[in-house]
């Protein structure tokens, strides 16, 4: 996991991510075993099946499959 995370946080310099700790900044995507891709060419923006939840800096983006449309997210430079 740390390759995919932790490593490349830090190889960026993003020292408040990469893990999950107290006064870390979170971005996590919560799936079950059946998640699948429904988007086509036709609906581009269709949601996958089985995506739970996903949070961005912490906060709620997607709560039960369905959008929030809050939009926590900045630009890393």
């Amino acid at each position: 996991m740390r390759r995919m995370t932790a490593m490349p946080a830090q190889r960026f310099g993003l020292s408040d991510r990469g893990i999950l700790r107290p006064g870390m900044i979170a971005d996590l995507t919560l799936f079950d075993e059946t998640i699948m891709d429904k988007a086509t060419f036709e609906t581009p923006t269709e949601m996958p099946a089985g995506i739970r939840s996903v949070f961005v800096a912490g906060e709620a983006v997607v709560a039960d499959g369905r959008s929030t449309f809050a939009r926590p997210g900045r630009a890393l430079t």
